[in-house]
């Protein structure tokens, strides 16, 4: 089976003074979750898309599903979890739940303010998903990146064609995410946010897809301009 789970559970604190969380926010004539979900919606090798979202926003979610004709048998809401990692296990215990889990079943996690991945993008992640443990989502660095560990000096300045920007979608072998989450300790899963980086410390190879510059996570006020510009300048084609 290929699931999608859907990572809506922002609260939008880096939007600025808006009314609810950025994934409720409008992009041209509908809100910004739609247009992701209306994109897994379209590849018919996804057996079921799961939308996850903080619990106060559930029913605010499955109206806005229902309102722009998404309610789908394929589609589902629930509630998040604490942090990105709890709520990707949110989603595989709601899984888990409906049918019998194997070791050949994926999910492919993605965030529900990246409006713009692409139906090439969703299929190599559900290709390589089959043939690896763990995928992830990645253009290349254009800027020299800097790492400094005190924030006053450079500690370290990486080959920039060794570095990768990460984006999502972020595909898994659902059995080995499980088993590796739960070999963390409590401090590991306060600190690791993101799901590869656990396949990456526990020694687990993760294959790179790549991605496109304009899959961009609308964040801030800034994005949302910008990715205004973005469907604008498609429309217009």
């Amino acid at each position: 089976m290929i699931y999608a789970g859907i990572l809506a559970g922002g609260k939008g604190t880096r939007m600025g003074n808006v009314p609810m969380p950025k994934q409720f926010l409008h992009l041209n004539d509908k809100p910004i979750i739609v247009h992701t979900i209306e994109k897994f919606i379209l590849n018919k090798r996804i057996d079921l898309i799961i939308v996850a979202t903080p619990k106060e926003w559930v029913r605010h979610t499955k109206d806005t599903i229902e309102k722009y004709g998404l309610n789908l048998p394929i589609v589902k809401v629930i509630e998040g979890g604490a942090d990105r990692n709890g709520t990707i296990m949110n989603i595989i215990s709601n899984i888990e739940g409906i049918a019998p889990v194997d070791d050949n079943d994926i999910i492919i996690t993605h965030d529900a303010v990246r409006p713009f991945l692409t139906h090439r993008i969703i299929e190599q992640n559900i290709e390589e998903g089959l043939l690896n443990d763990a995928v992830d989502t990645v253009i290349s660095a254009v800027d020299t990146i800097v790492e400094s560990t005190d924030g006053e000096y450079i500690s370290s300045i990486p080959v920039r064609s060794h570095m990768y920007q990460g984006q999502t979608p972020q595909t898994f072998k659902i059995t080995k995410l499980k088993e590796l989450y739960n070999t963390l300790t409590e401090e590991e899963k306060e600190v690791l946010t993101d799901a590869c980086k656990i396949f990456a410390i526990k020694g687990h190879q993760v294959k790179l897809v790549r991605g496109e510059t304009f899959n961009i996570k609308v964040t801030t006020p800034y994005d949302l301009s910008v990715s205004n510009a973005i469907l604008k300048g498609s429309m217009d084609k």
